[in-house]
């Protein structure tokens, strides 16, 4: 990347930090910092285990743990065994917290309407539908992928939910028994990879390749969460898939998909794959691709 598309990254942080009021030293005019009021707002009303309050805030343990030690100073947040399993930390928010949440909301409205108030009808509109594609554009760029055994809880979540929309989606369900195979042992080295997405701690994807000594790779296994949905995941993950793939001597790299994955069918004839005749006898495929890759690919 080039320094001057470094430089406006820099400025857009410095503008947006100083106008939502970053710098100050009590953000919202509350006497505390953003930090602790972002932390106050994301227990919520219904409180909020430390575990999923550090991943979703992406926050380093310690530095978390100050941030409630502050709020529970101030009577605004109480910390405890949870409800449901008494392993696990939850921090809540105290009838003064909730209040302050309340305060906090209305405060952050506000806000708002003084940052769009000077603005022009089409400014405002500008503004706004720049602000919901930044937002997408800096989520995208929070997701890791990385390796992962297929037995690990997460992998088999998403497998699971990749299983169940494939089975709402099909016109005749799905059953994974039927489907040509992508056992853990076939999607894990030196066999294969299996790989998921994560996004302020949680899977939110999942994709695999099986390799084949002196024959095409296969692509399984393509998931995206809902939520993660245009972001470019699946995208970013069949990239990943193929580099794999490339590392493993695969020199041709094949797949299958059924016709109601309309989005899939898109995606993979953009990133370059060629509909072929079928070379499976995959039951619920209607479309068969491959690809041509070499060491140099970069996710087509």
């Amino acid at each position: 990347m080039d320094a001057a598309t470094i430089g406006r990254v820099r400025s857009f942080n410095r503008t947006v930090s100083q106008r939502i009021g970053a710098l100050d030293e009590g953000f919202l005019g509350r006497g505390r910092p953003l930090g602790q009021s972002r932390v106050l707002w994301e227990i919520g009303p219904d409180g909020c285990d430390l575990r999923q309050l550090r991943a979703r805030l992406d926050l380093d343990s310690g530095y978390l743990s100050r941030l409630l030690r502050s709020l529970v100073s101030d009577g605004l947040v109480s910390v405890g065994p949870s409800k449901a399993d008494g392993r696990v930390r939850t921090a809540r928010l105290t009838a003064a917290g909730r209040s302050e949440r309340a305060e906090l909301d209305r405060r952050s409205d506000d806000a708002a309407r003084a940052i769009l108030r000077p603005l022009s009808g089409g400014q405002r509109a500008r503004l706004v539908a720049a602000m919901t594609e930044i937002d997408r554009l800096l989520r995208a760029s929070m997701v890791s992928i990385t390796a992962c055994d297929p037995a690990d809880p997460r992998a088999r979540s998403c497998v699971r939910a990749y299983f169940a929309e494939l089975g709402r989606r099909f016109e005749q369900g799905f059953d994974p028994g039927l489907s040509i195979s992508a056992e853990d042992a076939e999607v894990t080295p030196p066999s294969g990879a299996f790989l998921i997405a994560i996004l302020h701690g949680q899977p939110v994807g999942c994709g695999a390749v099986k390799f084949h000594q002196d024959a095409p790779a296969e692509i399984k296994r393509m998931w995206t969460d809902p939520g993660a949905r245009g972001l470019g995941l699946g995208r970013r993950m069949l990239a990943e898939l193929e580099e794999r793939a490339v590392s493993a001597g695969a020199r041709l790299i094949r797949l299958e998909t059924n016709r109601a994955l309309t989005e899939a069918v898109t995606m993979y004839r953009s990133a370059g794959y060629r509909e072929v005749p079928a070379f499976s006898a995959e039951p619920y495929a209607h479309h068969w691709f491959e690809k041509a890759v070499s060491a140099t690919v970069t996710g087509g």
